[in-house]
């Protein structure tokens, strides 16, 4: 940062973490996401807020929003028991990508119909917003240790880990169809193919690979284990990436592999994955809270009420209850939690940087959208999942206490 000593910018920044953190637990006390707290502390640190941080740099805010991703990803699926959410794989993949695209489609003709928009530039905006966030939904079920059936919570963060890559191709093949319009749409079928299988071997070759290295290696410096645990977060998304794979399924891929095995300082990385990715989360909400102007929020107040009612109770239900319709041991009820579960949180806003750096018209006013959908999401939903777990009776049995 021109015009500031180094010893400036570290403070600042090590006083922008503290109170994020601090920030983060006090919307929690409130019954509200973390990631409230830091996306408001974001704004009010921002070039409107008390602050006064001038920030505009929205390939950096996508940068940071991707690597911070990575590491979300790989933490969480580090933390996933296999054998616990595997009897969730199936529902979860019908959910991570027909229910992307079912998501997707309502709210592009929902944004036509409403908001006037063209249907390419409902496309995008349904893409962006179709998936939900595997930070959000970890964070809510996790951190709060919500007491929910282990099919039911395997099957919502199984779906959230998974499905990034169909929102990020549905979104890449809108910009593509918005900056090329001669190209055929069915020509994007082989390149989705393609990103979906390479990414899950690299994501599985990682994962296979990563728990070997550290058992042969026998490193005699424990922190050297926390370093190539980095690494194979990284490799899994860098290779998968060179390879013309999806980055984002290798990384989740890959910490649901190695979490399935046995290796040396397992707890040890585990826990240290655990806090990069909160890390990873305050530095992401914050970044993308300081590339928002409020001021633009307010000319968003209608569209994004319209497009956050029809996500809520119109789109996610729809897709919710269309992909799980053959899974006959999904009642009703679970049904119901699963929609009201799809929480939005940092990947929409992330995706929605892409048409900016893109040039693509009216993307501004795409991302003021995505962003207001994001913060009515987490207010609305995130703090509600316990009260309707509760409600419909889809709570975790206690475990008798022993007798005597």
């Amino acid at each position: 940062m021109p015009g500031y000593s180094s010893e400036l910018v570290f403070f600042s920044l090590g006083l922008l973490l503290v109170l994020t953190v601090l920030a983060g637990s006090l919307s929690s006390r409130f019954g509200l996401p973390a990631l409230i707290g830091f996306m408001l502390l974001g704004m009010l640190a921002g070039s409107e807020g008390l602050g006064g941080i001038s920030f505009e740099n929205v390939g950096l805010a996508q940068g940071i929003g991707v690597l911070s991703l990575v590491f979300i990803l790989f933490s969480g699926g580090l933390d996933t028991i296999w054998r616990q959410v595997r009897r969730s794989a199936a529902p979860a993949l019908m959910l991570a990508t027909a229910g992307v695209m079912i998501s997707a489609a309502v709210v592009a003709v929902a944004a036509m119909w409403l908001l006037g928009f063209t249907p390419l530039q409902g496309f995008l905006l349904g893409s962006v917003i179709a998936s939900t966030d595997a930070a959000a939904v970890f964070a809510a079920l996790r951190s709060r240790g919500m007491p929910l059936r282990e099919e039911l919570k395997g099957l919502i963060e199984l779906e959230s880990g998974s499905n990034d890559p169909m929102a990020i191709f549905l979104v890449g093949a809108a910009l593509l169809l918005i900056t090329a319009p001669q190209t055929s749409p069915l020509a994007l079928i082989p390149a989705f193919g393609l990103q979906m299988v390479v990414g899950a071997l690299v994501g599985y070759a990682i994962g296979a690979g990563f728990p070997a290295l550290l058992r042969r290696a026998r490193l005699r410096v424990g922190g050297l284990a926390l370093v190539v645990s980095i690494a194979a977060a990284l490799l899994a998304y860098g290779l998968a990436g060179l390879l013309q794979g999806n980055g984002f399924l290798a990384a989740y891929m890959a910490g649901i592999v190695a979490g399935a095995r046995e290796f040396p300082s397992r707890r040890t990385i585990s826990m240290f994955q655990d806090g990069l990715a909160w890390l990873a989360q305050v530095m992401m909400f914050m970044t993308l809270g300081l590339l928002v102007f409020p001021s633009q929020l307010v000319e968003v107040l209608g569209p994004g009420l319209a497009v956050t009612a029809v996500l809520m109770f119109v789109a996610r239900p729809l897709s919710v209850f269309l992909c799980l319709a053959p899974f006959r041991n999904y009642g009703w009820r679970a049904k119901l939690f699963v929609s009201w579960a799809g929480l939005r949180g940092a990947v929409p806003i992330v995706l929605a940087t892409f048409p900016i750096v893109a040039g693509v018209p009216g993307a501004q006013s795409i991302f003021n959208i995505v962003f207001f959908v994001v913060l009515l999401s987490s207010v609305i939903q995130g703090p509600t999942l316990g009260w309707l777990a509760r409600r419909l009776g889809l709570n975790a049995p206690r475990p008798k206490a022993p007798a005597g």
